[in-house]
Formats: C-alpha cells, sequence, structure tokens
C-alpha cells in the first residue's frame, strides 16, 4: 500500500460552520481524514500540504513516524505553526488509513481502551449573566457533567459589536466572579467548572482574579496567560491554588517541555490538529504521565478532530476531561454522516476501522470556502489590543 494523493478540504457546513480537513489517498483504495487546527491560516496551510505531499507521495502510510520526522525537520530548520497544522491533519489522517487497512479502531492501535467512554464538557455561553446561567442549567440537565465559558468582554450586554469587542481588565476580573458566583449556585456543587482566560489578562491580573475565584472551586483555569514564554507558568503557579489547563497554542514536544518537567501545569492543553496530530501527541500524554499531569485534549473544531481527540483518551491513563463543544451527531453532519458515539456526558469512539467516521466527499466539494480569515478582535478601553 502507498500514498498517492493528499488533497485538502476547506468548507462549510450546513449551518455555516468553517472547517479545514486534508485527506490521503491510497493505491489499495483506502483513504484517511484529517483536520487542520487553525483554519484561517488556510491557505499557507494548504500550500504546506502542498510542499510535503512531495515527501509522501509513493510511499508507505504505516510509516508515522517515519514521516512525521522527514516533515517535521527533513528541510533542515523545524517546522513552525504553519507546518505544524498541516502535518498534524496529514498524520491524523494516516492513523485513520492505518486502522481501517487492518479493520481497527485507531484507539486499539494506541494501546487499546482503559476506559470505556470520556467524560466532556461542552461551550456554555450567554449574552449575559442569566443567559449564562440558563445555558449552564440546560447542559447539566441534558446529562452533562461539566460546564465552560471563557473571559467576559466587557461592552454592555454583547459580545461583538460587528467584529470588535472590548475586555478592561479590572471590569472583566469582576464580572468573571459574579459568574462564577451565580453559575455554582445554579448547578450544585458536583458540576465540574472550566474557565477559560483564554490568554487575555496579564500576570497581576490573573493572579488576583483566580484568588477572587477560589471558593467556587473551578475544576481548572485555562490558558491564564499568553503562551509565547512557558516559563512564564512558574510565577502563575506558585502564586495561585487553582489548578492549571494550558498548551492549547503550542506545536509539537517542545513547548511543553519546561512546564512539564517543572510541573507548572496541572492539565495539558494537547491540541491535536496543532500539536503534530496522534504520533506527537501520544508522546507528550506519555510525558505528561510521568509527572501526574493529565491532558484534557483542545478540540474546538470539527468531527475529525473529535474523533481523533477521544482515540487519544480512551488510550490514555492520565485524562482529566475532553473539551467537546457540542454534542457528537448533532453537527456537520451533511459532511459527517457516521461520527463518534455519545451518551449521558460521555464520548467513545464506536468499534470501526479508523477514526470510526464517514466522511462525505461529495458534499464537502460542494461546500468548499476561501479558508482565509480573521477571528474577532478584542481592544481595551484605551484601545489597545489584546487577545481574542
Amino acid at each position: 500500500m502507498k500514498i498517492t494523493e493528499l488533497k485538502t478540504f476547506p468548507v462549510a457546513d450546513a449551518e455555516g460552520n468553517r472547517y479545514f480537513f486534508v485527506k490521503v489517498y491510497t493505491d489499495a483504495g483506502i483513504d484517511g481524514i484529517g483536520e487542520v487546527g487553525i483554519g484561517n491560516w488556510g491557505n499557507a496551510i494548504g500550500s504546506a500540504v502542498k510542499h510535503l505531499s512531495d515527501v509522501l507521495v509513493g510511499e508507505d502510510p504505516w510509516s508515522t513516524e517515519r514521516h512525521w520526522q522527514k516533515m517535521f525537520r527533513g528541510n533542515f530548520f523545524p517546522a513552525g505553526k504553519v507546518y505544524m497544522c498541516a502535518i498534524s491533519a496529514i498524520d491524523i489522517a494516516l492513523w485513520d488509513i492505518k486502522g481501517k487497512s487492518v479493520d481497527m479502531p485507531v484507539y486499539k492501535l494506541l494501546g487499546g481502551p482503559v476506559r470505556d467512554k470520556v467524560v466532556c464538557y461542552p461551550h456554555t455561553q450567554g449574552k449575559n449573566l442569566a443567559g449564562l446561567v440558563d445555558n449552564c442549567k440546560q447542559v447539566v440537565d441534558e446529562g452533562w457533567k461539566f460546564v465552560r465559558w471563557g473571559q467576559p468582554e466587557t461592552q454592555g450586554e454583547l459580545e461583538y459589536q460587528g467584529n470588535e469587542g472590548r475586555l478592561e481588565p479590572l471590569k472583566s476580573m469582576r464580572l468573571a466572579v459574579e459568574q462564577m458566583s451565580a453559575v455554582r449556585d445554579a448547578v450544585g456543587p458536583d458540576i465540574g467548572i472550566c474557565f477559560d482566560v483564554h490568554t487575555r489578562l496579564d500576570t497581576a491580573h490573573v493572579i488576583q482574579m483566580c484568588r477572587d475565584l477560589e471558593e467556587f472551586r473551578p475544576f481548572f483555569m485555562e490558558d491564564p496567560i499568553r503562551s509565547e514564554n512557558p516559563a512564564s507558568y512558574r510565577k502563575i503557579a506558585a502564586n495561585i491554588n487553582l489548578p492549571i489547563a494550558a498548551g492549547e497554542q503550542w506545536a509539537s514536544k517542545w513547548p511543553f517541555r519546561e512546564v512539564i518537567e517543572q510541573e507548572t501545569i496541572d492539565y495539558a492543553r494537547i491540541d491535536l490538529c496543532i500539536v503534530g496530530g496522534l504520533t506527537e501527541a501520544l508522546k507528550i500524554t506519555h510525558w505528561a504521565e510521568t509527572h501526574y499531569i493529565d491532558i484534557v485534549p483542545h478540540n474546538p473544531l470539527g468531527p475529525v478532530s473529535a474523533a481523533a481527540c477521544v482515540s487519544l483518551t480512551m488510550a490514555s491513563t492520565n485524562v482529566g476531561v475532553q473539551e467537546m463543544p457540542k454534542r457528537p451527531g448533532t453537527f456537520a453532519t451533511d459532511l459527517f454522516p457516521q461520527q463518534i458515539g455519545w451518551e449521558d456526558g460521555y464520548a467513545f469512539c464506536n468499534d470501526a476501522p479508523g477514526l470510526g467516521i464517514v466522511f462525505d466527499e461529495d458534499a464537502a466539494e460542494a461546500n468548499r470556502l476561501n479558508p482565509q480569515g480573521w477571528v474577532p478582535q478584542l481592544y481595551r478601553d484605551d484601545g489597545a489590543q489584546t487577545n481574542w
């Protein structure tokens, strides 16, 4: 069996949600599907996929480690985030092919299940406090065991005006305390609260806010500061008494090295569609295990990312919770008529070959789009930009 072609699919589903998939074909009639983590960089990533195909076409898809090394460092300079997104999607697709070629689910190739299902958290939200509380109560009533939302914007009750928003730190910190207090009262003591700072605050601000939030016992504080300097997590970890989750913006094992070895995070937010696919995520997961750090894979994307993440978490001992914005099988069903399984707040991989999902290529071709774009922009009251 040899790789014959790689093809990119920047697409939208029937609801208008945007995705970027990569499909790998073989001469055995077996194909695999992967997903890109930063879709708004799609044209650059698409060019990277085309470039990487030069070293993959004609090769055995089973040689995932060899291909990973060649793609990552075969041009002497280590791959950056654009190429890592391409490598991630390709690697996931190759694992899908491997599973299909031996009629076995990917999670069994990764070592087999250590659990029957994986507990997940959704994305809860609301345009005001009452809306957030109502949404959190709704998902708990639906069976979810967790709720999650992000650092609040501060421009009235609307999240954005057009494509811009405001986030003034002190106001946002106060709103965050009000929100978590209200949500904890509404959902009770047994529901996990995941709070995403989303790299929007400075170090001093986030330390003070975390101290104010301690009484509400959040499950973790996600991305409390920006990701460029992992060493800065030492100061955060030394000054707060809440679990820290970080890593979704890190591409490859190397940025994880310091925070794992110095144990300055409690949960590793591995993004399989940015970090280098299943091949690299598996290494980081086992590395984290030696320091008793659980993984909470970042999954804000589509059905491929969800399937890859759950394949990993079903086969890994050190798992905290799995991000799952929406219940599998309730979105992008026009593109993926078969998705992973779901029951009462838990996801699981079906006992089907590969990732266990089915990609409708004809539907994808009919819904192609230009993958370039920008996320909404956030500014402080003085006009300075902050992170979205």
